[in-house]
């Protein structure tokens, strides 16, 4: 039964790396735009709706204003800086390095250094009995929330015509601007919806491995990882990556203690030698 509670919490844990992960192969692997400030949105939501709910607002409230309010402010980002250098990934990296350095500095000077535990949604607490198995009933929502998340940003993207105008401002600007798509409003709120992913992971994240000023920039690799082995924008690509992830590193863990972080990246490399463009993703056109 050890095993199965182990197998659980590799994919809990790699539930929680697809909920920022998702956002990032949005922004990084759709638009191009690279934003290594996704791990302090990630931050800016998680601390937002922690700070809210211990000072009595409503959970889902704290949880809802977090997440609005680090998309805003990715939105503001983008409107003001990241669009005046489409394209331009130097720039771009040493912009959101700076943004994210910002956040990461502000919300050290407000919360302190000390690791913060937002509390776990009101009604998830308490563990699940399944027979003889006995498993937090948070970990095991997690989980079913990642499944439907990738179901629905894929079926957004592939299926409605919002996702068609993202697709064609994706793969042809000038195209799409001569038949009227308005090219910059779509960056612009395909952007908030990557931000405000991050920031969703950060209010649930924090209450499955605790926020500290430090942990955006591990997220922000994790996640990177995550994206590109499944695959430039493909969202089953980095479902299917995130859930491997947290399994190879949960059972790292337990089975190779003092190298797990070896075991992690070893799969990693070896998965993207055998596939360079990630498991789901598409393979370039020669």
């Amino acid at each position: 039964m050890s095993w199965l509670t182990h197998t659980l919490n590799g994919l809990a844990y790699g539930s929680l790396l697809f909920l920022v992960a998702s956002g990032l192969t949005i922004t990084f692997g759709l638009m191009r735009t690279v934003n290594l400030a996704h791990g302090a949105f990630y931050l800016l939501g998680g601390y937002l709706a922690y700070d809210l709910a211990t000072r009595g607002t409503d959970y889902w409230l704290a949880m809802a204003i977090g997440v609005v309010g680090a998309a805003v402010a990715g939105m503001i980002a983008q409107r003001l800086l990241l669009h005046r250098i489409a394209g331009q990934e130097l720039p771009q990296i040493v912009l959101t390095l700076g943004l994210a350095l910002v956040i990461g500095d502000q919300i050290l000077a407000h919360y302190g250094g000390d690791p913060i535990s937002p509390p776990t949604p009101p009604g998830l607490t308490g563990p699940v009995e399944l027979g003889a198995l006995v498993f937090p009933k948070f970990r095991l929502v997690l989980i079913g929330i990642a499944v439907g998340l990738a179901l629905l940003v894929s079926a957004l993207l592939r299926y409605t015509p919002i996702g068609a105008k993202v697709r064609a401002a994706v793969d042809d600007q000038e195209m799409a601007r001569t038949v009227g798509i308005r090219v910059p409003l779509i960056f612009l709120l395909v952007f908030g919806l990557g931000t405000g992913l991050a920031a969703f992971a950060g209010v649930w994240g924090g209450a499955f491995t605790s926020l500290s000023p430090d942990s955006g920039f591990d997220v922000l690799l994790l996640a990177l990882v995550v994206v590109i082995a499944g695959g430039l924008g493909s969202i089953p690509g980095a479902l299917v990556a995130a859930l491997a992830v947290g399994l190879v590193e949960e059972f790292g863990r337990v089975l190779f203690p003092g190298w797990a972080m070896f075991t992690l990246y070893a799969a990693v490399a070896l998965v993207l030698a055998l596939r360079p463009q990630g498991l789901l993703g598409k393979g370039a056109v020669r």
